[in-house]
């Protein structure tokens, strides 16, 4: 069973696109829908991945698992992409063993983010590991590490300022809104799409610029409904959006879909128009921001917006790292020790075995001078504890069979 074996750290991989070297156009080529993360689970043991998950969001797509090499996963990954796989090799970063780790443990601590400590990511990277387990593509070894991960980024949360005050790309959203727009309590504003990160987006919008002239439109209506009703605010179908987008000041599009939702010719004549788009890939077609009345802004020109908030987070780096490293080092620890398992657990049998001759029995009877001797599985069990609390911290080596023998012989002889 996969986490009682030993694991070969350097087949652990990590390849990836981000923020840093694409912008979003390109990572949208190279986005991640549930449909084709099924069609991955289906491809992935005849492409040589036995352990995976993808991490798809607005700053990245990131596939980890366990392979020969990181082809392996690029090919995959690549083999439901718009993007080539050519061009992802020409832009993708990847890492194996210790450096692969680091580099989840960074994402997870929101230290990678394009917005310094966005703690989205958290709940991305759980929902991720959740669809790749529900599949039997995480197994106990994995599993181990995530919830490490997890653990790490709480810990971080909890005892620093690094995810403090409210900055994420749905907040830098409102805070564009804010700097941009006046009257913002005369202009009608619609939000497209109601997952996520349209949730959060739409509670930033009604406590920061309290207004609740906002409409929610979303695929399955009876997600905008409930949120609708929760807030205050009005709800309406799909059917419905391109009466809504015309009369829109002001529009917000956080939907997951494939194609453009908003087309350039949706927006023709309808006046001025402020349009946010949340989505990778673009969810508003490109070519709307040719139109002279629309402000058409995405996802890498919001992670620009700087304030006191983001200096703050940057002064929290140091102790973020050092939790970090601390975290890694446990894990660290716990995949040295399942690494003496498969020789713990031949020791064991050798002894079990050796307590069932009986030319020892005969000897080891003339030994004991105890009245009372501790059983066989006690002897056993208290020797191979021994030999691993040596094994881990001793960086014990040698005959394992030799040394076990002589400590189970002396073990209740004296």
């Amino acid at each position: 069973m996969l986490g009682l074996q030993p694991i070969n750290l350097s087949n652990f991989f990590i390849a990836g696109i981000n923020y840093k070297k694409t912008d979003a156009n390109l990572r949208g080529q190279y986005a991640i829908n549930a449909d084709q993360y099924n069609q991955l689970i289906l491809l992935a043991p005849e492409m040589g991945v036995t352990e995976f998950f993808i991490l798809s969001t607005c700053n990245r797509t990131e596939i980890y698992g366990f392979a020969e090499n990181v082809s392996n996963l690029a090919n995959l990954l690549c083999s439901q992409t718009k993007g080539s796989l050519d061009r992802f090799n020409e832009m993708a970063y990847s890492n194996n063993g210790n450096q692969a780790i680091e580099h989840l443990f960074n994402v997870a601590a929101g230290l990678d983010s394009q917005i310094l400590g966005d703690y989205e990511i958290v709940g991305q990277i759980k929902q991720a590991v959740k669809f790749s387990k529900e599949h039997n593509f995480i197994g106990a070894y994995l599993e181990r590490l995530v919830n490490g991960v997890l653990q790490c980024s709480k810990s971080i949360r909890t005892s620093t300022a690094l995810s403090g005050g409210t900055v994420s790309v749905s907040f830098a959203a409102v805070q564009y809104i804010k700097e941009k727009i006046d009257a913002i309590a005369d202009k009608k504003i619609l939000l497209l799409g109601t997952g996520k990160i349209g949730r959060n987006t739409c509670k930033n919008l009604v406590d920061y610029l309290e207004t609740k002239n906002i409409t929610l439109i979303n695929r399955t209506e009876g997600k905008a409904a409930e949120l609708a009703t929760e807030l205050g605010l009005q709800y309406a179908s799909m059917d419905e959006l391109p009466k809504y987008i015309h009369e829109s000041d002001i529009i917000l599009v956080a939907t997951n879909a494939v194609e453009p939702v908003i087309a350039t010719s949706h927006l023709i004549n309808s006046g001025q128009k402020l349009i946010i788009d949340l989505s990778i890939p673009y969810n508003v077609e490109k070519s709307a921001q040719e139109l002279p009345t629309i402000t058409l802004v995405n996802v890498d020109e919001l992670a620009k917006i700087k304030d006191e908030t983001l200096h703050k987070r940057e002064a929290e780096i140091p102790q973020a790292k050092a939790i970090i490293a601390a975290h890694i080092q446990e894990f660290m620890d716990w995949h040295e020790m399942r690494k003496n398992v498969p020789v713990l657990k031949a020791v064991k049998h050798k002894l079990q075995a050796m307590d069932s001759c009986s030319l020892y029995n005969n000897y080891f009877s003339t030994l004991s001078t105890k009245a009372t001797q501790l059983n066989a599985a006690e002897k056993i069990q208290k020797v191979i504890n021994g030999m691993a609390i040596k094994m881990r911290h001793q960086n014990y080596r040698g005959c394992n069979y030799i040394e076990a023998i002589n400590e189970y012989i002396a073990t209740g002889t004296n």
